[in-house]
């Protein structure tokens, strides 16, 4: 049997290149208004180094924390039922829709050096978390687990047990039928949910202005260093920046794309 084929509608394609174009013209603005002549020179500069630096330290220890921390979470409301359920998943997406500077403020209250955590931290130990590198983890996490965890869940759900049940039945190990049969099958989902982690870690901004600063080579990100550079009229700067997240996000994207579909 031959796969079935959408007769062409040119009303549906219209409006489909309408959509494409509205993501396409931002990206091509970029591309053209790029400074190519001192690309090198704006990219290799000692603050913008620091930023991109940062960027993918923090954004790569957020995504080690999500997995850590958003895989349990993530098979508790799949596979636990218990009472407080839906208000425990309502709370843990919650960020994914609140503004970013919301979520900063929250996290102060919480963590800052008056919150409702971290004033005992800094009583015990004289640690403070707002405005430290540290801090910018905490705030990117924040914001950017919730979107594994949703993920994560909904691959778990959507995965058939009966092969898990089987393979137990036929006497294999919990960690066995966890690495066989488990991992394979929520791979595509759990390969999914790390990457719209690190990309939204690597795009945040709100939150970690508000709680983490803007502090140059210790808390400044390459999204907080565009917006500097954009108001204090270094356009090159900011478009520089830019077309490095632009790629690298791309390329990330497009990668994780090919290795899902062939998963």
């Amino acid at each position: 049997m031959t796969g079935s084929r959408q007769a062409f509608n040119p009303v549906i394609a219209g409006l489909a290149a309408i959509s494409a174009l509205f993501f396409i013209f931002p990206l091509t603005g970029l591309v053209t208004r790029a400074p190519w002549s001192s690309m090198t020179k704006v990219i290799s500069s000692s603050a913008s180094l620091d930023a991109l630096w940062l960027t993918l330290i923090a954004s790569l220890a957020t995504t080690a924390l999500a997995l850590i921390f958003g895989f349990p979470l993530a098979w508790l409301l799949a596979r636990v039922q218990f009472r407080g359920k839906a208000l425990v998943r309502g709370l843990t997406t919650l960020p994914m829709v609140l503004p970013p500077v919301v979520g900063g403020i929250a996290l102060l209250l919480a963590y800052g050096r008056r919150g409702l955590l971290g004033e005992p931290l800094y009583s015990a130990t004289g640690f403070s978390l707002p405005f430290t590198t540290p801090g910018v983890i905490v705030a990117e996490s924040f914001v950017a687990m919730p979107f594994f965890v949703i993920t994560l869940e909904s691959g778990l759900r959507s995965m058939n047990t009966r092969l898990e049940d089987a393979a137990r039945s036929l006497g294999a190990s919990r960690l066995t039928v966890f690495r066989r049969v488990t991992l394979p099958l929520i791979w595509p989902s759990l390969l999914a949910g790390t990457v719209l982690a690190w990309s939204r870690a690597v795009g945040e901004f709100g939150a970690t202005i508000t709680f983490a600063g803007n502090l140059p080579g210790v808390t400044q990100t390459a999204p907080l260093a565009i917006y500097i550079s954009q108001s204090s009229g270094k356009i090159d700067e900011a478009i520089a920046l830019s077309l490095v997240l632009v790629v690298v996000s791309l390329a990330v994207m497009i990668g994780t794309r090919n290795r899902s579909r062939r998963a």
